[in-house]
């Protein structure tokens, strides 16, 4: 099984090559070749960073858009979005003007309101990971606690594609899914054993 581990400047590769190793993965492929990722059996796109410089970095890869969405919505290869790899799949980030994401998964990526003054933007640390009553990841994504990292979130048009919350002075999506499609706001890297635990399910995940 060859997965493809996509190289646009926006990542920490190495840490998530890593931990999906270490989580069993035998052929982790660190790409910047569309070519490659047309090929895989499965994609991760991890993401650190604001939005914007984030989609300008993965367009700027002549065709991995194209590669991308014919291999995951065509070939139906199982995707992973990390952090700011998941923002990408909203219709739009509004991190720093307006910027059109994938559009896989219909909403907008917002800057995270400050409803009580004790709580601190960005989110960060550990937090709790719930599910809701629907389970749009089948099976992927298990409650525990996570490493989070970020200043906006990501607000889903459609609640059924919601596959978690955490909590941070309100309700934040903590995780998205549908069909063949996920992704995390946090950071299973960086999330120890519950992260670990979580690569070694989309190692195996047949949506």
């Amino acid at each position: 099984m060859t997965l493809a581990l996509i190289d646009y400047g926006a990542g920490n590769l190495h840490s998530v090559a890593n931990a999906l190793r270490a989580a069993g993965a035998e052929d982790v492929a660190i790409t910047a070749d569309p070519a490659v990722v047309r090929a895989a059996d499965r994609i991760v796109l991890p993401g650190v960073g604001s939005f914007k410089a984030c989609a300008a970095g993965l367009w700027g890869i002549a065709g991995m858009v194209e590669a991308m969405n014919e291999r995951v919505h065509v070939g139906g290869a199982p995707f992973l979005g990390i952090c700011v790899g998941m923002q990408l799949l909203a219709t739009r980030g509004l991190e720093h003007g307006i910027t059109p994401g994938l559009g896989w998964i219909e909403g907008e990526v917002r800057l995270i309101e400050r409803t009580d003054p004790a709580i601190k933007i960005p989110h960060m640390g550990w937090n709790d990971v719930s599910l809701g009553r629907k389970d749009p990841a089948q099976g992927l994504i298990d409650a525990g606690e996570a490493y989070f990292l970020h200043s906006y979130h990501f607000a889903p048009e459609d609640g059924a594609t919601v596959a978690a919350m955490t909590d941070h002075g309100g309700g934040l999506v903590a995780a998205v899914a549908r069909d063949n499609v996920v992704g995390v706001q946090f950071h299973p890297e960086k999330s120890q054993g519950f992260g670990l635990a979580l690569l070694a399910r989309f190692l195996e995940w047949e949506p």
